[in-house]
């Protein structure tokens, strides 16, 4: 098992990765709590929430509250069902939230810990690759019609225990979605880790493999969020890939495509961006063979340009609806650019031909 320690100003938090630690939380909790909820999904539920709950004993106060799995499920109404289960259930501001799933449920379940009694403690227990970036950092939010993660705050979970074990049952979907922000990461950080990950193929990847690109991963993600909690100024790299990323996910509806799949069409635009506006050769060719070698969904058919960038233009990166871009000036070194509308529209189109044509 690692250890993993931020440090925000709000609290230290510890991050704990190994195998089969779900069925020693107690270890991990840094209090006892009056009461616990269990969040977790239709899907997740059925694989380990029964280990969750082995945990604690009968006269414990345990719950539970299942939601159906997918990004829909992340909107105001289902946020509501679980304040009023919260209620029902007797939650106090001793007690504590679980989140159990992948990045929907941490996002979901730490908002309601977020504003439930104005916040109560919560833990985050990924139980997919791409929750290894959610899960780290404190950001929980739930989605609007208009726009991803609109409505939402900064909050710490005072743990995080990932069971690499839980991984194992995955399909190649959420794979692909998760080393999306893997590669995301390396992207912004680390030349030599990209290099690593852009000679791994996902359909025959190890446990020690994945293990290894998880701790480094999280490792970058801590450090950026360690000098940047509320992301004024470094985080703000880590939406590498997410201004078209989400404007996507949103305008084909959210669970049409996975979220991983979409930043990773965002990051090859974001790629393209770059070296027109640096005038820079990156591995935009090396990353698409990757991506289409891991048979990503990379089609773009039927796309309105005008839609995407209205949809753009609500990313919460946006200054006086101009848009603001993640884009590298060079490998590992990113920065912000504003980009007018005929400059994005022409960079767009052009990005949406190439895709159409390849």
């Amino acid at each position: 098992m690692e250890k993993i320690t931020i440090n925000t100003s709000t609290h230290p938090y510890n991050i704990y990765t190994g195998e089969n630690i779900r069925f020693n939380i107690k270890g991990f909790l840094p209090k006892e709590y009056s009461s616990i909820l269990i969040i977790s999904d239709e899907t997740v539920s059925k694989l380990y929430l029964k280990d969750v709950k082995s945990n604690f004993s009968v006269n414990e106060q345990v719950f539970y509250s299942v939601i159906p799995s997918g990004e829909s499920s992340k909107n105001i109404n289902t946020y509501y069902q679980l304040q009023t289960e919260a209620i029902n259930f007797g939650l106090d501001r001793q007690s504590l939230i679980i989140a159990l799933g992948g990045g929907v449920i941490g996002d979901i379940a730490g908002f309601v810990a977020s504003t439930y009694m104005r916040g109560i403690d919560y833990i985050q227990m990924p139980t997919t690759i791409l929750a290894h970036d959610s899960s780290v950092g404190g950001k929980v939010a739930i989605n609007h019609d208009l726009g991803k993660n609109m409505i939402g705050s900064f909050y710490p979970p005072v743990a995080v225990v990932y069971d690499i074990q839980t991984l194992k049952s995955l399909d190649e979907k959420e794979i692909r979605s998760g080393y999306a922000e893997l590669i995301k990461e390396a992207f912004i950080a680390d030349g030599d880790f990209l290099q690593v990950l852009l000679n791994t193929n996902l359909q025959a990847i190890t446990t020690e493999q994945l293990e290894k690109h998880l701790q480094t991963g999280i490792k970058i993600k801590a450090s950026i969020v360690e000098n940047d909690e509320k992301e004024t100024g470094i985080r703000k790299y880590l939406n590498f890939g997410h201004t078209l990323g989400h404007a996507l996910e949103a305008e084909k509806g959210y669970g049409t495509l996975t979220h991983g799949e979409a930043v990773a069409i965002g990051t090859l635009f974001a790629l393209r961006v770059s070296e027109s506006f640096f005038s820079i050769n990156l591995p935009y060719d090396a990353f698409y063979h990757w991506l289409r070698n891991n048979l990503y969904p990379l089609q773009l058919d039927n796309l309105n340009t005008d839609k995407i960038i209205k949809k753009m233009k609500s990313d919460k990166k946006t200054v006086n609806k101009k848009i603001q871009m993640v884009v590298l000036r060079k490998l590992a070194d990113p920065t912000v650019v504003e980009i007018n509308d005929h400059e994005l529209t022409q960079l767009l189109d052009n990005f949406i031909r190439e895709l159409v044509v390849s």
